[in-house]
């Protein structure tokens, strides 16, 4: 299904390797980091509820994630327009071991990882359209491709590392990476299809690096089942809230609302 919606349209070639480390900031990556644990995680859910043994959820739904990410990998491999990466089989490797070795030392996941993203807007223009070409038009597809305006998080329970303590249960604290300045993989200068080369690399890729408070809303108990259900993919997200900001070029930024 996935051959056919996504590298249909695309030219095909031999199996080959592609090294894109080095593109998008590394946000690609985080991406990958991010997807391969949450197809884990609710695999595992579905491995939970269907009755199997507590190390066998654990393991087949944990490597679910892995195995999922790894069948991208090998029909990258034979597009012509990219590869087989073995840095995105790598972060796929962290996103599954991320969950199993939770699991298996803690029964419970008490550092989660969450997405957040918002519309960024472009100068009118080259940058623009540019954009456009990159990320597409609507939100969702600019939600899904544009690295300018995506963030990943690693949001830490409090409660689950002191159950002494005077904090609710729900309360996290959140450290997210994002990017900016981004008009191609690995540096902002290209060739549009007339031959018109153009060089931007006058405005800066930069890392942003961010800390907030975030909630945990598995831990709000409820005798909903459809409630639970709801807070478990709600928990995808990372919650807005009052944000502080780092970037790479030294600059501190101080949001009152960050999503």
């Amino acid at each position: 299904m996935l051959n056919n919606a996504w590298y249909k349209g695309y030219p095909r070639s031999s199996f080959h390797f592609f090294n894109d480390a080095g593109e998008w900031n590394q946000m690609d990556k985080a991406g990958h980091i991010f997807s391969a644990y949450f197809e884990g995680k609710y695999s595992r859910e579905l491995w939970r509820w269907s009755g199997l043994p507590r190390k066998q959820q654990i393991w087949i739904g944990g490597l679910s994630g892995f195995t999922y990410q790894s069948v991208i990998e090998v029909l990258d491999g034979f597009s012509e327009e990219w590869g087989f990466s073995w840095s995105d089989m790598g972060a796929n490797a962290i996103g599954s071991a991320l969950l199993i070795s939770q699991e298996l030392a803690w029964d419970e996941q008490r550092i989660q990882l969450k997405f957040s993203t918002h519309p960024a807007t472009y100068p009118e223009g080259i940058l623009d359209e540019k954009a456009r070409q990159l990320f597409g038009r609507s939100f969702p597809a600019r939600a899904l491709k544009d690295y300018n305006a995506q963030t990943y998080w690693a949001s830490v329970n409090l409660y689950a590392f002191n159950k002494n303590t005077w904090l609710p249960r729900w309360l996290n604290i959140a450290v997210g990476y994002g990017a900016d300045g981004m008009y191609g993989g690995r540096d902002n200068t290209w060739t549009d299809a007339h031959g018109v080369k153009y060089d931007y690399s006058s405005i800066p890729r930069i890392r942003q690096f961010y800390l907030s408070p975030d909630i945990d809303f598995t831990r709000i108990r409820s005798r909903k089942k459809s409630v639970r259900v709801l807070f478990q993919v709600l928990n995808m997200m990372k919650f807005p809230a009052p944000t502080l900001e780092i970037n790479s070029l030294g600059k501190v930024k101080l949001h009152a609302i960050y999503f």
